[in-house]
């Protein structure tokens, strides 16, 4: 029966940390960058984009195409940090809990 109360308490304190590290990973941000710098946009924890900055050098009518490529390339780049940034909060706010074989955290 104590096992079963340390057990249980050791489920409430997983769940409060798994509580703060989502509150965490709402407020992150990260920033993407294509075009050497010319393209760079802002997406929040959730994957909104926040903001978006264009080079006018890139501004020019005959190509969109091109512009288009490196906004997607810029979305992706912030992707993949808000990807690294939220494993991050979620491996720091499990600390050293050892889940057993097969058992993964939901993202």
């Amino acid at each position: 029966m104590k096992d079963i109360m340390g057990l249980m308490k050791q489920a409430k304190a997983m769940q409060e940390k798994m509580e703060q590290a989502k509150a965490q990973i709402a407020d992150l941000t990260a920033e993407g960058q294509s075009g050497g710098g010319l393209v760079r946009l802002t997406l929040s924890g959730e994957g909104h984009m926040q903001a978006l900055k264009i080079d006018p050098s890139l501004i020019v009518q005959d190509e969109a195409e091109i512009l288009e490529d490196l906004i997607i390339a810029a979305f992706h780049d912030a992707k993949v940090k808000l990807d690294q940034a939220q494993q991050e909060t979620m491996k720091g706010a499990m600390g050293d809990i050892q889940l057993p074989p097969g058992v993964e955290l939901p993202s």
